[in-house]
């Protein structure tokens, strides 16, 4: 069955393929955005509606008679719960992205310990939804989603909630790329490249088209749970590269570095976790009957020709400016020097 969607943050990453594959599953969707775009992606039929989801009766308002089911795209923290749930009278259902930056693993490490000394986690491989969480609160990006998602599902006889904890969000229209890490160096045509860990990292991607076959799903099934979300398949930082470089028609020399980054930012990448998180999937086939639409090598040439489009001659701070905050790996000098004394 199908019905009225509404998606919070169209505009965004997830949002944007989300929008298109409710619409094409046949709901009437209405896109909801600061800016109030369309995207040329979309089916004909979407209403787009300009909204700051930080105004409650803004966004009211654009709710109107309600929907069947709303999908949250940055929801953030138990404020934003709170107003979800305020305004529950006029959703059937609804649907939050969270992260699986929420974990922790069995010694109490996670995200938020990594700068301390042995403070990364060992997760279980794989990852299940049961598996500890930080606490709820304030404090960090993680805490904020928990405090999100267990607000939200103790009010599930109000409104029945799906939160995703989605891994390492890939695809188009990214604001902080990570496969940048990759299409800059074959663009700049690097020679080499250094990976730590023994370019062994795995870090769970998840690709917007499965994120959101995950949101159709569950708006077909309505229900309060928690699931994960991410690609069918976990491939390591070494093996990223490879394909990003197939995919570019590039070529370059991949330096392992046995353990973390020899100096500075040498070797090190956006996927690069010394121990590895994998997230299980099962629940989300067993819940829903998931099946990943795509895996990530088969998205690769999509993500890849938008992101050599968009940089390509440009200053890729100017294009990312919030990715120039996060990924800072392409000091090249430093890594020739690196390379300099390792081979003398």
């Amino acid at each position: 069955m199908t019905g009225t969607a509404f998606v919070i943050g169209a505009s965004g990453q997830i949002g944007r393929r989300a929008v298109r594959t409710l619409a094409e599953d046949g709901w009437e969707v209405t896109a909801a955005s600061r800016g109030g775009g369309a995207d040329e992606g979309w089916p004909p039929g979407v209403r787009t509606v300009r909204v700051d989801r930080a105004d409650t009766g803004a966004l009211a308002a654009a709710l109107g008679e309600g929907c069947d089911v709303l999908l949250d795209c940055v929801a953030y923290d138990g404020a934003d719960a709170r107003q979800l749930l305020s305004l529950a009278d006029r959703i059937g259902s609804a649907v939050v992205v969270s992260s699986a930056a929420v974990y922790v693993d069995d010694a109490g490490r996670g995200f938020d310990t990594q700068e301390e000394p042995d403070g990364f986690p060992r997760y279980p491989v794989p990852v299940p939804e049961a598996q500890p969480t930080v606490a709820p609160g304030p404090d960090t990006y993680g805490t904020r989603k928990v405090e999100l998602e267990r607000e939200l599902l103790a009010a599930g006889d109000r409104l029945p909630t799906t939160p995703l904890r989605a891994g390492a969000v890939h695809g188009p229209h990214s604001p902080i790329p990570r496969e940048l890490f990759f299409v800059q160096r074959a663009l700049d045509k690097r020679p080499v490249r250094v990976l730590a860990h023994g370019g062994g990292s795995r870090f769970h991607p998840a690709h917007t088209a499965n994120l959101a076959e995950l949101v159709r799903l569950a708006a077909r099934t309505p229900g309060s749970r928690v699931l994960n979300a991410g690609d069918p398949r976990v491939p390591t930082v070494a093996e990223i590269g490879a394909a990003i470089d197939a995919v570019m028609g590039h070529g370059s020399e991949t330096v392992l570095v046995d353990g973390p980054p020899p100096v500075g930012a040498v070797g090190d990448s956006p996927w690069a976790l010394p121990y590895p998180l994998v997230m299980d999937m099962s629940e989300a086939a067993r819940a829903l009957g998931y099946q990943a639409v795509t895996t990530y090598e088969e998205s690769l040439p999509e993500t890849v020709a938008w992101l050599a489009d968009a940089v390509r001659g440009a200053d890729w701070r100017t294009v990312f400016p919030r990715g120039a905050a996060a990924l800072d790996f392409f000091d090249y000098a430093a890594e020739d020097r690196w390379l300099e004394r390792r081979a003398a």
